[in-house]
């Protein structure tokens, strides 16, 4: 059994460890198919060689060739570290600085089995995102992270660590970029074949960031989207009775079913994955399954007449249960469905992040592996019969959003029929949750702020649950605008909860959406009560890159940007810039997350609160800059509500100082201009 003193050692090399292979009885990512030519297969296995002297590697050679041919990637599965791998409490990380320990305290948090989708694969979440390329990458940024100063930064390559360099103490701890490839050459294909050579890495959002809180993190947002959605297509502000019907229970999708039970309706997800929907239903997450889809229908109807709050997975392909509920409404014109969504991983569907109707779960795996042409065929077929069905439900009183997991733009290349008359082209039939439901949030200011207890104690997390609320309600005391203090009062709401619904898995977290002046007057209560030892040990703060200023995304976060700039990249590079010279512990960059590779570019940071005066200057450089970037961007493209947030922004906080855009041009003055 390794300990973390041994992680923290170097490689594991004499003697090598037994090679155990992949484990028995945990999920492991779908096999990958690569396409290598033999010259870039013979490139993979040099790069993978390179992490260990020339005596090892004659054995370990025809070891990870074989990992290469059966995987389709070389995750060196020998130096998987057999204890057990989880957040430990800060102080028994043997670091030379507290920043390092909290890095690595994040680290083993996203590989966590318990947190983790594909541990063994070092994926954390959306069946693609990498913590590392492989486990070597993992012992030496161990080991690195263990002789740090206070005077180097760790530099990583899409999870290769290049080592540390001399900085200053100012100076970010850690430096990552996922993914960046040249703009040309970041194609779906190419990226299958970099990866497999092991030179780059799809690091999703805060899995290659190591700021992953598990599904929790995406709770918060589900539950603000189902009650908004409720708000705004219904009319209604209490769901009881109401069915949300979705898909996908693994990584951030499990969050899904719990957020159905804190806005009070009745889910109702399907998963295709046994393993994945057993898991959330042992976690709590999930309060009953079935593989019935009688059965499913038989319980949806009772739970509907009783108007119960009910989560039920359904072990089966999604698109039989949306054409089931068509079936349904044709022949006893009867809706069981109110609202519906989708979370599969569809930003990577020919590998395994969407599983067509056709075929059975195993039988999937292994066409997509022998046969990827065959394969995507089935995957768009599917897509189609998928959109066909959620077509005929929405000519009822039924309404469909797409959750920014690309389920609508794969949906389009598969032919299927999402096409908006007169729409720009990241408009499809149905809206992107941020163009309806968040993207006025964002405006305000408000997003996935979260922070992580490193002392891994639940009543270290009881004290930032109790500091938060009382921060808030202090600012709503003191006068706030009606639309922040809505925000507030759901938020406060939203963490007074949040005990009973154990929302923790893994690390010590919490998310909450917070604004500009949220975040600082929280991080700041947060390292006073650290000084004062009322927390015990130092707080990570970060948030999910999904949020105000850290991604542009053009069909998912830069959705609602109207101003032609959606498909620009420039906020998501300043905002790393910028937090890394305005003091966070760590950033990162990233292309790809949440709508798949080559179709985003985003960013995240961590930021150790340590009790000392300069984390708590840091944190207010950092947070301010966070946020009033992305609402100054949605200023300027003519967003009402961000010019509102930005004038008051700049009424609180010193040195800050936006040219505010004049009206948009009307369109009277534009056609005279343009008129031949």
């Amino acid at each position: 059994m390794s300990s973390l003193q041994a992680l923290c050692s170097g490689l594991p090399l004499r003697p090598l460890p037994e090679n155990r292979g992949r484990w028995p009885g945990v999920p492991h990512a779908p096999v990958r198919t690569p396409g290598l030519s033999p010259a870039e297969e013979q490139l993979a296995l040099r790069n993978a060689l390179r992490y260990f002297p020339p005596d090892i590697q004659e054995l370990l050679a025809p070891e990870f060739a074989q990992e290469l041919r059966l995987y389709g990637h070389i995750y060196m599965y020998r130096f998987c570290p057999d204890m057990e791998m989880r957040a430990y409490p800060v102080e028994q990380y043997p670091c030379r600085t507290r920043a390092a320990a909290a890095i690595m305290h994040m680290v083993m948090n996203n590989l966590d089995p318990a947190v983790a989708q594909f541990p063994q694969e070092l994926v954390t979440y959306g069946g693609n995102g990498q913590v590392f390329s492989n486990w070597a990458q993992f012992w030496l940024t161990m080991t690195y992270l263990a002789q740090m100063t206070e005077e180097q930064t760790l530099v990583m390559y899409s999870g290769h660590p290049l080592g540390l360099f001399p900085s200053s103490p100012g100076a970010p701890r850690l430096v990552i970029s996922n993914g960046m490839v040249i703009p040309n050459y970041s194609s779906r294909m190419e990226y299958e074949k970099l990866f497999a050579m092991g030179v780059t890495m799809y690091g999703q959002m805060t899995a290659g960031s190591y700021c992953y809180i598990g599904p929790q993190g995406i709770v918060h947002g589900t539950v603000l989207t189902v009650l908004n959605a409720g708000r705004r297509y219904l009319g209604v502000q209490d769901l009881a009775g109401k069915v949300f019907v979705s898909s996908g229970l693994g990584g951030m999708s499990g969050a899904q079913a719990k957020a159905a039970v804190i806005v009070g309706c009745i889910s109702v997800v399907a998963e295709v994955d046994r393993a994945a929907l057993m898991k959330r239903h042992e976690q709590g997450w999930l309060m009953e399954v079935t593989d019935s889809l009688d059965g499913c229908i038989e319980r949806l109807r009772e739970a509907r007449r009783r108007k119960e709050v009910l989560s039920l997975g359904y072990h089966g392909n999604v698109v039989d249960l949306w054409e089931r509920l068509v079936y349904e409404l044709d022949t006893t014109g009867e809706l069981l469905v109110d609202l519906g969504s989708d979370q599969t991983s569809c930003h990577n569907p020919f590998n395994g992040g969407y599983y067509p109707v056709q075929l059975g779960f195993a039988e999937a795996q292994s066409l997509m592996a022998s046969d990827p042409a065959a394969f995507k065929c089935l995957v768009q077929e599917s897509l189609r019969r998928h959109v066909s069905a959620i077509n005929r439900l929405a000519k009822e009183n039924f309404f469909f959003w797409d959750y920014g997991n690309a389920f609508l733009l794969e949906a389009q290349r598969a032919g299927a029929d999402v096409g908006k008359a007169g729409a720009d082209k990241t408009e499809f039939r149905y809206p992107s949750y941020v163009q309806h439901i968040m993207g006025d949030i964002f405006s305000q200011g408000f997003g996935p702020f979260r922070w992580v207890c490193t002392s891994g104690d639940p009543q270290d997390l009881a004290v930032t649950d109790q500091l938060a609320t009382s921060v808030l309600e202090e600012a709503i005391a003191d006068g706030v605008d009606p639309a922040v203090k809505l925000q507030y009062m759901d938020n406060i709401r939203w963490v007074r909860e949040a005990a009973k619904h154990r929302l923790v898995v893994g690390s010590q977290a919490r998310i909450l959406y917070s604004d500009q002046k949220g975040r600082v007057a929280i991080a700041v209560a947060f390292n006073q009560a650290i000084a004062r030892g009322e927390i015990k040990a130092p707080v990570v703060l970060s948030r999910d890159h999904h949020d105000v200023s850290g991604t542009d995304s053009p069909f998912r976060e830069t959705s609602n940007i109207h101003d032609g700039s959606a498909f620009c990249a420039d906020m998501a590079v300043q905002n790393f810039v910028g937090d890394a010279f305005r003091g966070a512990t760590w950033v990162a960059l990233h292309n790809g997350g949440g709508v798949g590779w080559g179709e985003v570019i985003n960013g995240g940071f961590g930021l150790v609160l340590d009790g000392t005066l300069e984390a708590e200057q840091k944190a207010k450089m950092v947070l301010s800059w966070d946020v009033s970037n992305g609402v100054a961007r949605r200023c300027w493209s003519g967003n009402r509500k961000a010019h509102e947030t930005i004038c008051r922004t700049m009424e609180e906080i010193r040195g800050l100082v936006v040219t505010l855009p004049h009206r948009m041009a009307d369109e009277r003055v534009l056609q005279q201009a343009l008129r031949p």
